[in-house]
Order: structure tokens, then sequence, then C-alpha cells
């Protein structure tokens, strides 16, 4: 039996990349997957992988609140329940302060913070009729840290991270947990121009994304039950110091 056989997971911006990952590490472990993105053809193609028993697509903008509506009850239409929410979509700009395009700055904002709150806001309802569920809400080790030029990301994940912790607080009572994963240098399209050798991280290498979703599998599991407004950091010692060149 899988670690997460017969929860229902809905991923945004699952199409590609670190959401992708997920999706098919929770496929693996059991979950039936609806994966929810922009990106129409990659969605399709990557539930077509999965197969119709255990994933579909939708198309999910989750700056809009109606694309959330759609996306949960397409899970409960399909799957029965909705049981594992995994708010991965997220974008960055970068640019100095002195320069950054406010309009640059309520993008990021409105993908990466209120897409997460939109998707939070459209979990509760199912999860409280189906006794609980996991919400888990990817920010980042720059939502532990400053990183110049990466204004509107950096203010996005830690405000990511104090959304989880206040919402941890209100839905313990409904049996319904969310925590936070923080990867540091993820190999995705996101990072695919930035060289290992330009973070001092001390295990010397960016991270596949499927390490990341080791951790995602267990928050969606019953493993995890006892956690909730956590911070789970996958970073390979970004964050805890410089690493010293022997």
């Amino acid at each position: 039996m899988g670690r997460v056989e017969g929860k229902v997971a809905l991923i945004s911006g699952g199409a590609r990349g670190m959401g992708a990952a997920h999706a098919r590490a929770l496929a693996a472990e059991g979950a039936k997957i609806v994966i929810g993105d922009i990106l129409d053809a990659d969605g399709a193609k990557l539930a077509d992988e999965l197969g119709p028993d255990t994933a579909r697509f939708v198309r999910l903008d989750v700056t809009q609140a109606q694309d959330w509506q759609a996306a949960v009850h397409s899970a409960i239409e399909e799957f029965g329940s909705l049981n594992v929410l995994v708010n991965n979509a997220g974008i960055a700009k970068y640019n100095t302060l002195e320069n950054f395009d406010i309009a640059a700055w309520q993008q990021v904002l409105d993908v990466n913070l209120t897409g997460t709150m939109l998707g939070m806001q459209a979990a509760v309802a199912p999860m409280k009729s189906a006794g609980g569920g996991s919400i888990i809400n990817i920010s980042s080790v720059e939502g532990m840290r400053g990183t110049a030029g990466l204004h509107g990301y950096v203010a996005s994940k830690w405000a990511v991270r104090g959304l989880a912790k206040a919402a941890a607080v209100e839905l313990a009572p409904h049996n319904i947990r969310i925590n936070s994963v923080l990867p540091g240098l993820i190999r995705t399209r996101m990072t695919i121009a930035i060289p290992d050798d330009s973070l001092q991280i001390p295990l010397g290498r960016g991270a596949s994304s499927a390490e990341v979703s080791t951790a995602v599998v267990f928050l969606a599991s019953d493993e995890s039950a006892y956690m909730t407004g956590a911070d789970l950091v996958i970073d390979g010692g970004l964050s805890v110091g410089i690493p010293h060149k022997s």
C-alpha cells in the first residue's frame, strides 16, 4: 500500500518542474492527482503519462478565485474528495530596488502570495468535509533571508510562511494541517542559468526536483500527522552557514 493511498491531491503549477515531480511522486505512492496549471499542453501530457485512473489536468490561473473553485470541483467530481493541496506555482522577477517595476512587483505577489491564499481558501471547505487534510505551501530558502534584486520574490516567500502559520493555528481544530517547504537551489527552468559554484552551498550542488518531492510526500501522508505550522528546509545547508574551503 502506498504512503498516500486513497488521498486526492491538487497541485498548482503542476505541469512541469517541481510541480510535475510532486505529481509523479504522489501518484507513485497511491494518490489521485489533479494537475493545475496555465500550461495546457504540458499539463495534459503529464496527466496522460500518469493515466486516466490516476490524474486529471485542469487549467488553473492561481490569481483567479473561480479557477481555484473549478479545480477543487474537478477533484471532488473526478475522485470524490480533496485531501492534499500543494501550493507550488510561483514566479520570480529580478531588478535593483530603485528600478523594480511596480507592475512586476504586483505580478509576483499576485502569483506567489495571493495565489497561495486563494488556493488555501478554496481547499478549506472540502477538507473539512473530508475530516481533515494537508496543505503544503512551497516557500523558499529566500523566505528565511534576503537576496539582492529578488525583492518581490523574497517578500512573497516570507509572506507565504507567515500565512501558513496563521492558517495552521486557525484550522488545527478541523484536522487541517498547513506546513511550508523551503527549497534552496533546485534545478528547474527558473534556475537553469545559475551555476552551482555561484552559491556557497555546503553540499556543493543544486538539488533535483525529486529531492523536494520526498518532503511533499511526507507532509501529504499521515506520517506527518503531528506536524503543522512547520518549515521544512531542503537547501543543502545553504541557510546554515558559509562552508570553509579546504
